[in-house]
């Protein structure tokens, strides 16, 4: 075992973890993260991808009984069918656009400069939507309709970009599109078991030629590390939402995106891929 590679593992999976489902983009701090480890071939860009897999369980985990009950219901009940149907229709907008232009994305987009910008952006608008004033009409995912849904998709699109936030801007557009603060977060959590699993699954398969059984170790430690670190960020984030806005993510965003821009200017960081 190479326990050095095992360690930068363990260090992506915690990052992943903490970052999945918080406004800050968990893609945009694993590409900085895996720039300091000097981490970043292809084969590392793919680990990245798959062990979302692992903070996407402690979503199934955490909401065990929810989705147990859609199972069972499926067949009967409406509110199943439709709360399955609300998350295939929000699927669909990133899925398209990203077998459209994923290749071009990764190769322009996952840069540390680049991220660092979308990082700021995403701040501002965080503090944009925060300072309007939020209409309500859907207080929980079980009240939201197809175009609700649809709605929710068309943001989640926005982070194909690197460094904008896929939590983020399924967050933030559902307080936008009348959704409550809890409704949005959870339909952000419960969105991101498809669309994390299709994403970790597609890109392992299309790039399975990297990888042998040597690779094992490596995939299990950083997807329990970030299945561990994500369950506890989520029972974290829920607390959090109760009595605070996301005023806090969005300066920390701006703040980050800074530090990264600065010590790129000034060659503090060596940073590989800017």
């Amino acid at each position: 075992m190479d326990l050095p590679l095992l360690l930068k593992a363990l260090i992506l999976g915690v990052v992943e973890g903490l970052t999945e489902f918080l406004p800050v983009s968990s893609t945009g701090h694993l590409i900085l993260a895996s720039n300091l480890l000097d981490f970043n071939d292809d084969k590392s860009k793919v680990f990245e991808i798959v062990i979302q897999t692992g903070a996407m369980l402690a979503i199934v985990w955490e909401y065990r009984a929810k989705f147990a009950g859609v199972v069972a219901g499926l067949a009967r009940d409406r509110k199943a069918q439709q709360f399955v149907m609300n998350l295939v229709i929000a699927f669909v907008p990133a899925a398209v656009l990203g077998l459209a232009f994923g290749n071009y994305i990764k190769a322009v987009l996952f840069k540390p400069v680049p991220v660092a910008i979308a990082f700021i952006v995403g701040g501002l608008v965080i503090l944009w939507a925060e300072r309007r004033e939020h209409t309500i009409t859907v207080q929980s995912v079980d009240d939201m309709r197809w175009t609700d849904a649809l709605k929710v998709g068309c943001a989640q699109a926005f982070a194909l970009i690197p460094g904008t936030s896929r939590s983020g801007a399924t967050i933030i557009g559902g307080l936008l599109f009348g959704l409550s603060r809890r409704a949005a977060t959870e339909f952000s959590f419960f969105l991101a078991v498809p669309t994390l699993v299709v994403a970790g699954a597609y890109d392992f398969y299309t790039n399975r030629a990297l990888f042998d059984a040597g690779d094992i170790g490596v995939f299990t430690v950083g997807t329990v590390a970030a299945f561990v670190s994500a369950f506890l960020c989520v029972r974290w984030l829920l607390r959090y939402i109760a009595s605070h806005d996301f005023t806090l993510f969005a300066w920390y965003r701006i703040a980050f995106g800074i530090v990264v821009l600065a010590t790129a200017y000034t060659g503090w960081v060596n940073w590989s891929a800017n």
